[in-house]
C-alpha cells in the first residue's frame, strides 16, 4: 500500500514530491560544478554593463546618450565585433517596435532615422540573431536583415528557478489587416490572447464582447470584414489571418551556426521526447518533454574564466579608437567566438536577473551560452519518465520492507540508512559524471515509509506476541527461560521434534488422604446429626483442608522445577509433568531433570519434617498434619513438542510420543520417595556428571504397559543421609 501510493504520486507529478526534488537537483548541480566538466572553447560574452551606460551617457561616442540608447550604439557594438572576427553575434536584448522619432545621421543631405541606420549595420554584419520573446518578434526592418531570429523566453518553474527551456517556440505572424486592429486602441485587443476555434478568430477584449472573425473552409478571412472592402480591382480579397514561424531558442541558434545543423529540416518528435538535429557530419538528439523543454546545463556561469568575456565599453572605445585614426587595425579578440551581447546592468529596466540552481540570483544571460555548449558538447541532462522513475522507487521500497521486516532493527536501520547513501552517492555521481538524473526524493522517501511502517508493526505484533507468550510460560517456566524465549529471534512454537527429558512425580498417599477425610468427615456428620447445608458444609471444609495439602506437595515440586528451568506441563490429579529440553535448547536437558528430582524429593523431605514437628505439639491424633511422599519417573529421548490449542482457547505447550509414555510408567513403579530413571537418561548422566551415574543404582528391568521390550531401570539416590528416614515411615 506505501509502495502503491508512492507510485501514484509519482505517476500524478505531486507538487510536494516534484519540488523536493527539483531541490535535489540543484544540490546535483552545485555537486557537478567541482567536477569542471569540459566546455566549448568558443563562448563569449559582451556585456552591457553599468560603466558602459555611464560611458554613453556621458559621451563616449560623441554625443551624450540616455538610457534608451539610439539602435545604432548597439549597432556600434556589433560592428566591432564583427570587424574582430565573431562567428556569431547574438542579442539578447529585445528591439520589439521601431523609434520613428529619432534621427540621427544625414546622408546625402537627407536625415536617417537610427533605426535604418542599425538595420543596415545589421545586414552589413551578415552573422546577426536577434531576439524574439513569446510571440514578440523584431520589426521586419530588422528580421529582414538579421540571418536568424533567437527566442529568449523565460520561462520558470514554480519555485522562480530557471531550469528549463524551450527548444523552440511557434510564433504567429499576423496579417497587416489584424496588426492594425491591434494597434487603434478603440479596439482594446491585443493578439497574444487571440484564439483560433472552429468559427473563426475570436478576438478577446477585456471590457467589451470578443470579436469573432470568420474564416472559411481553406481557413481564410474576408478583407472586407477590415474595410477591405475598397481594395483596387485585382487585388485578392481573401488571406490567411497568419502564418507561423519556428523561432529556435537562442542558445540552440549559437550551437547550430558553430556545428552546422540544419534547423529548418529538424526531426521534431515531442511524443517520444527528443529533437533530433543533422549536420554534414553531426547529429545532435534533444532529450525533451512533450512541451519542447529541455534542461539547461548549468555548467559555465557568468565569471566562469573559460568565457571569453567583456564589456562593451571596450568594442565602444575600439571603435571609436579605429574611427578616429588612433587604432591602425581591429584586434582579433573575437576570433572565431559564438558571442552574446546583454545586460549585466544593475538598478534599471536593462537588468534581467533571477535565481538558478547554481545561483539564487544571477544574471540570466547565461542560459545561452549554457544551452549551446549542452549542444556543442552533446551533454544533456537527462531524466526518465515518471514510469521508468517507479523502477528505482519500487527497488529501494522492497529492500527497505525485506530489512525491516526480516532483520532485527538495529541491523535493518543501518542497512536501510547504508543502502540509501549508497543510492544517494550513486545519484549525484551519474550527474556529474553522465549528466542522467534518477530520482531521489520518491525512492528515499518511499523505503523509509516502509521502514517505518513495518518497523512499527513489528514493534505491535511483537509486543502482542511476546505478552501471548509470557501469558502461555510463565506459570509453567522459569523467569529466565520466559526471558530467552522473548529474546529469540524466531520461536518454533507450532510443533518439532526434539531429544528432551521427561519427568513425572505423583504425590503418594493423596487418594488415601482422602478416602480417610471423607470417612473422618461422615462419621462426624452421623455423630453431630448434621444435614443439608450443614453437612455439605462440613464435607467442603474438609476437601479444602485436603486439597490445600495435596497443593502444598506440588506447590513445592513445581518451584523447584522452575528453578531448574524446566517446563512445567500440566497437573494430573495429584501428578506432576515436566520437561527438559523445549522450548529453549539444553544440551544437558537430562542432567538438569533429575537434579531437579533429587531437590524435589528433599524439598518434599523438608515440608515432611516440618509437619513432624507440628505434630509432635498436637496432643489429640485427629488433628495431626498428613505425611505425603513423592515417586518420580525420568526418561529421555525423542517427542513432538508444540503448542495444543488454538488463539481463541486455552494454549497448552505439551509433549508426545512414546518417551513419554515411558516416563509416565516409571513413575508407576517408583514407589515411594524414589527416583526411577530409564537407560537412556542414564547415560547422559555418564557423559554430563560420571560422579552422579556412578552413585545410581541398577535395577532389574521392568515391563511396562504399551512397551514390547523390557526397559532398564536406575534409582537415582537423593537423600543426604542414607539413614536418613524416609518420609511417612
Amino acid at each position: 500500500m506505501v509502495l502503491g501510493g508512492f507510485s501514484v504520486a509519482r505517476l500524478l507529478d505531486v507538487p510536494v514530491f516534484e519540488r523536493l526534488e527539483q531541490v535535489s537537483y540543484d544540490m546535483r548541480v552545485h555537486s557537478a560544478e567541482r567536477t569542471n566538466a569540459p566546455c566549448a572553447t568558443n563562448l563569449g560574452c559582451i556585456f552591457v554593463d553599468d560603466s558602459t551606460i555611464t560611458a554613453v551617457k556621458r559621451g563616449v561616442l560623441g554625443t551624450r546618450y540616455g538610457l534608451h540608447w539610439p539602435r545604432h550604439v548597439y549597432g556600434r557594438i556589433l560592428e566591432e565585433a564583427s570587424l574582430e572576427g565573431a562567428k556569431v553575434i547574438a542579442f539578447d536584448v529585445l528591439f520589439g517596435e521601431l523609434r520613428e522619432d529619432q534621427y540621427g545621421f544625414s546622408r546625402e543631405g537627407e536625415l536617417i532615422q537610427f533605426d535604418q541606420v542599425f538595420a543596415d549595420q545589421i545586414r552589413t554584419g551578415a552573422n546577426v540573431c536577434l531576439a524574439s520573446e513569446k510571440g514578440l518578434m523584431p520589426p521586419d526592418l530588422f528580421r529582414t536583415n538579421a540571418v536568424a531570429l533567437g527566442d529568449i523566453s523565460t520561462d520558470k518553474d514554480s519555485d522562480g528557478v530557471l531550469r528549463k527551456v524551450r527548444a523552440f517556440r511557434d510564433y504567429r505572424l499576423w496579417h497587416p489587416a489584424f496588426r492594425q486592429v491591434e494597434m487603434d486602441p478603440d479596439f482594446g485587443i491585443d493578439l497574444s490572447k487571440a484564439r483560433v476555434e472552429d468559427r473563426g478568430i475570436v478576438l478577446v477584449r477585456a471590457e467589451e464582447e470578443d470579436i469573432i472573425v470568420p474564416l472559411d473552409e481553406n481557413g481564410m478571412f474576408d478583407l472586407a470584414d477590415f474595410g477591405g472592402d475598397r481594395l483596387p480591382s485585382g487585388m485578392p480579397t481573401k488571406a490567411l489571418p497568419y502564418t507561423t514561424e519556428r523561432v529556435w531558442h537562442m542558445g540552440v541558434v549559437l550551437a547550430a551556426y558553430e556545428l552546422g545543423l540544419d534547423l529548418e529540416h529538424a526531426q521534431v518528435d515531442l511524443k517520444k521526447g527528443r529533437i533530433v538535429l543533422r549536420g554534414e557530419d553531426v547529429e545532435r538528439v534533444i532529450p525533451t518533454d512533450t512541451a519542447g523543454r529541455f534542461y539547461i546545463d548549468w555548467a559555465i556561469r557568468v565569471n566562469d574564466p573559460r568565457l571569453k568575456q567583456e564589456p562593451a565599453l571596450n568594442l565602444l572605445r575600439r571603435s571609436v579608437a579605429l574611427e578616429t585614426g588612433a587604432l591602425d587595425h581591429p584586434p582579433r579578440f573575437w576570433a572565431g567566438k559564438l558571442v552574446v551581447v546583454g545586460s549585466t546592468a544593475i538598478g534599471n529596466n536593462l537588468s534581467d536577473m533571477g535565481a538558478t540552481p547554481l545561483d539564487p540570483n544571477t544574471f540570466l544571460i547565461s542560459k545561452h551560452w549554457n544551452v549551446a555548449n549542452s549542444i556543442i558538447m552533446n551533454q544533456f541532462i537527462r531524466r526518465g519518465s515518471p514510469a521508468w522513475e517507479l523502477i528505482p522507487l519500487l527497488l529501494a521500497g522492497a529492500c527497505a520492507g525485506v530489512f525491516a521486516l526480516w532483520l532485527r532493527p538495529v541491523v535493518a536501520f543501518s542497512l536501510t540508512l547504508s543502502c540509501l547513501l549508497a543510492y544517494g552517492i550513486l545519484a549525484f555521481v551519474l550527474y556529474a559524471r553522465e549528466r542522467l538524473w534518477i530520482p531521489l526524493v520518491m525512492p528515499m522517501g518511499a523505503a523509509l515509509t516502509l521502514y517505518l511502517v513495518i518497523t512499527t508493526w513489528r514493534v505491535v505484533f511483537e509486543r502482542s506476541e511476546r505478552r501471548r507468550v509470557r501469558s502461555v510460560f510463565s506459570k509453567v517456566v522459569s523467569p529466565n527461560v520466559v526471558s530467552e524465549l522473548l529474546g529469540a529471534k524466531a520461536l518454533a512454537l507450532g510443533g518439532a521434534r526434539r531429544e528432551i527429558t521427561i519427568f513425572f512425580a505423583d504425590v503418594r498417599g493423596f487418594t488415601a488422604l482422602t478416602d480417610q477425610a471423607q470417612a473422618a468427615v461422615a462419621e462426624e456428620v452421623a455423630k453431630r446429626g448434621l444435614t443439608g447445608d450443614d453437612a455439605k458444609a462440613l464435607f467442603d471444609q474438609h476437601a479444602a483442608e485436603t486439597l490445600s495439602t495435596v497443593n502444598l506437595y506440588l506447590a513445592r515440586v513445581a518451584d523447584v522445577i522452575k528453578k531448574h528451568n524446566g517446563t512445567l506441563d500440566k497437573y494430573i490429579g495429584d501428578c506432576v509433568m515436566a520437561f527438559w529440553g523445549a522450548p529453549t535448547s539444553n544440551s544437558k536437558h537430562a542432567l538438569h531433570c533429575v537434579r531437579a528430582a533429587i531437590d524435589a524429593q528433599r524439598a518434599i523431605a523438608s515440608v515432611n519434617a516440618l509437619r513432624r514437628e507440628e505434630n509432635a505439639r498436637r496432643h489429640d491424633p485427629a488433628t495431626h498434619l498428613p505425611l505425603l511422599s513423592l515417586g518420580s519417573g525420568i526418561n529421555t529421548g525423542q517427542a513432538t513438542v508444540g503448542l495444543m490449542g488454538s488463539d481463541a482457547h486455552i494454549l497448552s505447550y505439551t509433549v508426545f510420543g512414546r518417551e513419554v509414555n515411558i516416563a509416565s510408567r516409571l513413575e508407576g513403579v517408583s514407589g515411594r520417595d524414589r527416583i526411577i530413571i530409564s537407560e537412556a537418561t542414564f547415560a547422559h548422566l555418564e557423559r554430563d556428571d560420571p560422579a552422579l551415574a556412578a552413585q545410581c543404582v541398577a535395577l532389574e528391568s521392568v515391563s511396562v504397559k504399551g512397551i514390547r521390550e523390557q526397559v532398564r531401570i536406575y534409582e537415582v539416590p537423593w537423600r543426604d543421609h542414607p539413614s536418613e528416614q524416609k518420609a511417612g515411615e
